[in-house]
């Protein structure tokens, strides 16, 4: 994880795809709040990448093997955080919200 912070990528990860052990490990960073920024510099790659792995796009079920991967590193911060899911949230305004307003 002493890479996540680095400016530049290390050459061995500059210009390769996204792997299913990377996956797992975005999951865990995001776990631990690592700044997705961090970890964009980190793989070198764009953020929708991360977003893919995040809603299981990309390496479907890597949510779960990362799971029982964190719980083998890191002994009781399971309840620290939300495992669930990434949730997008809608920038737009919902129809039903001028619902609350009486027509005049």
């Amino acid at each position: 994880m002493v890479t996540a912070f680095l400016v530049e990528p290390p050459p061995a990860v500059a210009r390769r795809p996204l792997t299913e052990a990377d996956a797992v490990d975005i999951w865990i960073a995001r776990w631990l709040r690592i700044r997705p920024i961090d970890l964009q510099r980190r793989y070198a790659c764009d953020p929708r990448r991360l977003y893919e792995i995040w809603e299981e796009a990309r390496f479907p079920g890597s949510r779960a093997r990362a799971l029982e991967e964190f719980q083998v590193r890191f002994p009781g911060l399971e309840p620290r955080f939300d495992p669930g899911p990434h949730r997008r949230v809608p920038l737009a305004i919902s129809p039903s919200q001028l619902s609350l307003f009486p027509e005049a």
